[in-house]
């Protein structure tokens, strides 16, 4: 009788544990080559070649309009940067990062006196409420869910454009 109770338990537990909500999620799809980020729309497309495979509204800098140049001016970046880290312990429930600034980022804010800013990434949300359709300091969030299946689809050496 007691093996039967300590069988039991242990497909209870495991038969939870298998239950959670992990925020790690798996892909088997066709590989994500290159992502695109068109500002104005608002949108963000994860594409196979020439082919998309998903799409996002996206919220942005809280000073979206134009090309981030330095640090703390509420503008995401505009141009060709690569998907360089990820962090499964962000902040923002998970985040991807930029390679934001590239040399000529940093040249041009160095010029005029200025730090160009980092951390650019594509993450969750915050763990608080926001207003503001455009609340980051620069960067790309989504939802929570979507970023976990961006997290899945989306490689280190991704190339990312990020348009006006």
């Amino acid at each position: 009788m007691w093996l039967y109770r300590i069988v039991a338990v242990l497909v209870l537990a495991f038969g939870i544990s298998a239950c959670g909500n992990s925020k790690f999620k798996t892909y088997n799809g066709p590989a994500v080559t290159s992502v695109q980020v068109h500002k104005g729309e608002r949108k963000m497309y994860l594409l196979h070649q020439d082919k998309v495979l998903k799409s996002y509204d996206i919220a942005l800098g809280f000073a979206p309009v134009g090309h981030k140049q330095f640090e703390g001016d509420g503008k995401t970046p505009e141009g060709t940067y690569i998907i360089d880290r990820r962090n499964p312990n962000s902040e923002f429930h998970l985040s991807i990062g930029i390679s934001y600034p590239n040399q000529a980022d940093r040249a041009y804010a160095e010029a005029l006196g200025n730090k160009p800013g980092g951390d650019i990434f594509i993450h969750g949300a915050p763990k608080r409420k926001v207003s503001r359709r455009d609340w980051t300091a620069g960067c790309i969030a989504v939802t929570d869910k979507e970023m976990e299946r961006i997290y899945a689809m989306v490689k280190d050496g991704t190339v990312i454009h990020i348009l006006p």
